[in-house]
């Protein structure tokens, strides 16, 4: 299926890995032109070098100032911008609420809620410009449930819902869609690491906190970060153009978190 989107103009923030990388790498392959940024130089440098007809930057989303010379660089890069997929974030703190460091949770909703905020706020001017603009905002699943032990991520990725809603309603006459992706279990080293701070909390084996993440969904299996990459292009498409305001998941069917 031709998606209509050679020559879409797309940011995408956290791109050089994981979920990121492969909604880069899925854009490209319809024919769009792609900027990334990234924390992780290494992984900007093997990107440069797997795919060097992507442009990119260096930028943590939290900094308000690297934002903006982001912002810069991808529009010379580009010549305008029709997408813009807030992809950034981490996994923050594992703990209960009363253990957590504020300094912790402050990092947390930094990057995962406010970096999302600092990129829209520079990039609403520029996607006014297109006669097919979209944001697609990463959330989670955890911004649907209650995730024990991850208060600050939970907390943060439950603000993405509400935010994208309030650029639905305030970008719509503008023909601006912004939807949210949320996705379950995803595939990386990302969730290895959470299931093991989770395992050491609940002092229980890796295996066994697996099974309670899955326990509360219905195909037991990882979500493969491709097809988180494939919704959210089909997102940024033509073929989407009165779906706007949403949050979708791409989860196997999570009805809850351990």
């Amino acid at each position: 299926m031709d998606l209509q989107i050679e020559g879409l103009r797309v940011l995408v923030t956290a791109g050089a890995n994981g979920i990121g990388r492969a909604t880069a790498r899925a854009f490209a392959a319809e024919g769009a032109k792609v900027h990334i940024c990234d924390v992780d130089r290494a992984a900007l440098a093997d990107m440069a070098r797997s795919d060097p007809a992507m442009t990119q930057s260096v930028c943590d989303v939290s900094d308000r100032a690297a934002v903006a010379r982001l912002m810069e660089e991808a529009l010379s890069a580009l010549g305008g911008l029709d997408c813009l997929v807030n992809n950034a974030g981490i996994a923050g703190p594992t703990g209960r609420v009363d253990e957590i460091a504020p300094e912790d949770w402050d990092s947390c909703v930094a990057i995962d809620l406010t970096g999302q905020f600092n990129c829209t706020r520079l990039a609403v001017p520029h996607l006014k410009q297109s006669k097919n603009a979209s944001i697609v905002n990463l959330s989670s699943q955890a911004g649907k449930h209650g995730f024990p032990l991850r208060s600050p991520y939970a907390a943060a990725k439950w603000g993405v819902i509400g935010f994208t809603k309030a650029l639905s309603a305030e970008l719509g006459e503008f023909g601006i869609r912004a939807n949210a992706i949320c996705p379950g279990l995803v595939e990386g080293p990302r969730i290895q690491s959470v299931i093991a701070n989770k395992a050491r909390s609940f002092n229980v084996s890796h295996e066994e906190m697996t099974q309670r993440l899955f326990a509360g969904v219905s195909i037991k299996q990882f979500v493969d970060p491709a097809d988180i990459a494939k919704q959210i292009v089909f997102l940024a498409s033509p073929f989407a153009r009165t779906i706007s305001g949403q949050e979708i998941s791409v989860c196997g069917d999570t009805r809850m978190l351990a």
